[in-house]
């Protein structure tokens, strides 16, 4: 077993993981970290608990999304030329789908703003509910 160090959200986290899957496991902690302070500057400060939920939930809400996607290339097969019109208009649908879904995990996520909530002061406190 290998260790690495990673750092997000301002705090390090000592990890273990396969011998030969440091830099693999860093780059990943890095995309988390993009995540947590992108929260930290839209929201202010929350949390470790909160803002690691809600960098895995962004995170998650992406995969799915991609998910999604590449289930509707594998569904829908490409239409002979000329004939795309009626693939193109479910195609434009699945996608305003997505994009409102995508608004609404972002308003969900920025009417959580953790400045307002009492642990955005103590980051390792926690209260019912959150």
């Amino acid at each position: 077993m290998a260790d690495v160090t990673v750092s997000i959200g301002g705090r390090i986290y000592p990890l273990s993981c396969r011998d030969g899957d440091e830099a693999r496991v860093a780059e990943l902690a890095g995309e988390l970290a993009s995540k947590a302070e992108g929260l930290t500057r839209s929201l202010g400060p929350m949390s470790e608990a909160r803002l690691l939920l809600m960098a895995g939930l962004m995170v998650a809400d992406e995969l799915h999304d991609l998910r999604q996607s590449k289930l509707a290339d594998w569904v829908t097969p490409p239409a002979p030329a000329g004939h795309g019109t009626v693939d193109s208009h479910a195609a434009q649908a699945q996608l305003d789908d997505l994009a409102a879904r995508a608004e609404a995990l972002v308003d969900r996520l920025g009417g959580q703003n953790g400045a307002s909530h009492p642990d955005a002061s103590h980051p390792g406190a926690s209260h019912p509910g959150g």
